[in-house]
């Protein structure tokens, strides 16, 4: 993993995280909704199209499926379809992503203010936050309800950099996809990407550092400071 050591490093005044694949494992739960309805139409999931999908909201992630696939349903019914298969397997399967607490707890202890800022619909972030204890420690929360546009849109940032009340320069980003990255870096924000398994072969252009996870040294000494 790699830093860009020439680039000045801001006192960071805020933190705006990602959530799905950063927070809580759930892009495996995205990639076999994706797999389901696709198979359901003689296709599969790849890794080129929920690329493609990642960050964007709604209709708009499932126009790039009927695009990359040259499907003749609707977004909005596909969206529909899978939004079900989605909510049921977050009824039963939320799992946090390795790290989670710790880097909470060191917000807490820091007094970093931080909130959430996700492409993914707000009934669902609602469901999550019904399972974590720091819900009320945010700052603010984010969803794909409140933007126009996804990501890799700076939208998202941009909003998130208003509810901490800061300079996008001085805002502290996390995210795990090519997508969020972009949008944290056309933000002008202090983009920090975490790949994991679904998102390690993605581009991370303009990110400041490529963490190993959420608990990397160089990560928490950005916050340290």
């Amino acid at each position: 993993m790699h830093e860009n050591e020439s680039d000045s490093r801001p006192t960071i005044l805020g933190v705006a995280l990602d959530m799905d694949g950063l927070l809580f494992d759930t892009e495996r739960l995205y990639w076999d909704v994706g797999d389901t309805v696709l198979q359901r139409r003689g296709h599969r999931y790849s890794h080129e199209l929920q690329q493609r999908m990642m960050g964007r909201v709604g209709v708009a992630a499932m126009q790039q499926m009927i695009d990359f696939h040259d499907l003749n349903d609707s977004p909005e019914d596909l969206l529909a379809e899978s939004d079900s298969l989605f909510g049921d397997k977050l009824a039963t399967d939320i799992t946090p992503m390795g790290g989670l607490a710790e880097w909470i707890d060191l917000l807490d202890e820091t007094d970093m203010p931080f909130g959430l800022a996700t492409s993914s619909q707000r009934k669902f972030v609602d469901i999550i936050l019904e399972t974590i204890s720091w819900r009320h420690s945010m700052k603010f929360i984010l969803t794909g309800d409140d933007v126009t546009e996804g990501k890799p849109d700076p939208e998202m940032y941009l909003k998130a950099s208003v509810e901490l009340g800061i300079a996008p320069s001085t805002m502290l980003v996390l995210e795990d996809s090519g997508n969020g990255c972009a949008a944290a870096v056309a933000a002008g924000a202090y983009a920090v990407a975490i790949p994991n398994d679904h998102t390690r072969g993605q581009s991370f252009v303009g990110a400041k550092l490529i963490a190993d996870s959420l608990v990397d040294s160089r990560l928490w000494d950005l916050v340290r400071r």
